[in-house]
């Protein structure tokens, strides 16, 4: 029996036991049991795991919620250090960015799950904000490339997973709640990092903009170095491919990839093209320039509020609902938006949608996993992400290109993947529950 036939969500409310509550562990040959905590004791609070929960909520503001502020850097370097580049070619050094930090997850996660998140999180500290400080006194396309789009990313990436899968060892009955806490914190960084960014650029210039957020994200660094820890040892086991590979075998974690594949494509559109967008349709600069902290802002809301719901009725359930509710809105709502007014509206609405989808996908992954895999299961639910979300902005500007700059393609394509991602979400969940509607799962 997989481990996934273990459990659904520890709940008496699909039938489990004390017995295989969790991933019981079975699942982990008596060569590779380990002695120290009981892997299924979860203590679902103490100062011990919110102190965890603090330094992992800063380190994804600094990892994934510096990913979330790159967009503010596209206009810029157009406008300067790379003005003789095209638009296209600019944008692969963001695009290329946020592939990285989902690209390199299953190897942040097998070397979370060997030896612990300490060194992989000292090692990315290291790297994100060495590359920032490369940023900083680049010049060239090629340096500024290798700075930002590899180095840091890749720095992102050796912090975000182990945060995640630290936390995951902490919280079984909260889990999703957790999650949705430390998540919230790439949305605060969404929010005050490219506000932060421009003014200083005005204000100081591009390079000490840089080293000034630089010197604030190692600060918060120091502290998630500090407090974060998991509970459990480390299970240390040859490096295989089939690690990797395995995982897919499990037709739920296959069908929650699937899922993940096809919402990542199109979850960071609006991100991306709700400002073009809206000045096209007559919005000023001035306006325009809020809607992506709007988006942020909403999103921080909507990774907490939605998280501690699902606790308490199910991850599967909630996200499966605003992943619906996100694909209609864009058809529904962006689809015919031209005026201020709707726009706004869209973005606090696919903010939060869009907010739930993100932090309940790390906890669904926990909740078909045995907690001692959780890293490298993570990463490689995320390594498939990160092609999405590699190829969603290039075809989305393929089809504003293809229509003459008109975005209602664009529109059509982003709430259509949407849907296509819940629609494999919904099979995930039926692998493991059945037509059963009213259940926690």
């Amino acid at each position: 029996m997989s481990a996934v036939d273990k459990d659904v969500n520890a709940s008496d409310d699909v039938g489990t036991t004390d017995d295989d509550k969790d991933f019981a562990s079975n699942d982990v040959p008596a060569a590779e049991k380990q002695p120290g905590p009981d892997p299924d004791a979860f203590p679902d609070g103490g100062w011990e795991a919110w102190l965890a929960v603090a330094g992992a909520f800063f380190i994804v503001f600094s990892s994934f919620g510096w990913i979330n502020c790159i967009g503010v850097f596209q206009n810029y370097y157009q406008a300067n250090q790379l003005s003789s580049y095209s638009t296209s070619t600019v944008s692969w050094i963001t695009s290329t960015e946020s592939f990285m930090m989902f690209f390199w997850g299953p190897v942040a996660g097998k070397i979370v799950d060997n030896y612990g998140p300490r060194w992989p999180i000292l090692a990315g500290s290291f790297l994100h904000i060495f590359g920032l400080m490369m940023t900083s006194i680049s010049t060239k396309y090629y340096q500024i490339f290798l700075a930002q789009a590899v180095c840091s990313a890749i720095g992102c990436s050796f912090l975000f997973y182990p945060a995640l899968a630290a936390i995951g060892t902490w919280f079984r009955a909260r889990r999703v709640f957790a999650f949705g806490i430390v998540t919230a914190g790439s949305s605060l960084g969404g929010v005050i990092l490219p506000i932060m960014v421009e003014k200083l650029i005005v204000k100081v210039g591009f390079g000490w903009a840089m080293r000034s957020v630089a010197f604030l994200l190692l600060g918060l660094l120091i502290f998630g170095n500090a407090t974060l820890k998991s509970r459990l040892p480390p299970l240390r086991k040859p490096l295989s491919l089939m690690d990797f590979v395995r995982p897919y075998y499990e037709i739920p974690f296959l069908l929650l990839s699937i899922s993940s594949f096809f919402l990542y494509i199109a979850g960071f559109l609006p991100f991306n093209y709700l400002i073009v967008q809206a000045k096209a349709s007559g919005m000023s600069i001035s306006l325009s320039g809020y809607l992506i902290s709007i988006l942020n802002a909403s999103s921080t809301f909507g990774r907490i509020l939605p998280a501690y719901l699902a606790d308490k009725v199910g991850s599967f359930n909630i996200m499966i609902t605003f992943a619906v509710f996100s694909g209609i809105i864009s058809l529904a709502l962006w689809l015919p938006a031209s005026s201020n007014a709707p726009i706004i509206v869209f973005a606090c609405l696919y903010g939060f949608a869009s907010g739930c989808i993100l932090s309940i996908i790390p906890a669904m992954v926990a909740q078909i996993s045995d907690i001692r895999q959780l890293g490298v299961r993570s990463g490689a639910l995320y390594v498939l992400s990160s092609v999405g979300v590699l190829v969603g902005s290039p075809i989305a500007g393929a089809i504003v290109n293809h229509q003459n700059g008109q975005f209602s393609g664009l529109m059509i394509f982003c709430g259509v993947m949407l849907l296509v991602g819940s629609f494999f979400a919904v099979l995930s969940r039926h692998s493991l529950v059945g037509f059963k509607l009213v259940v926690k799962v």
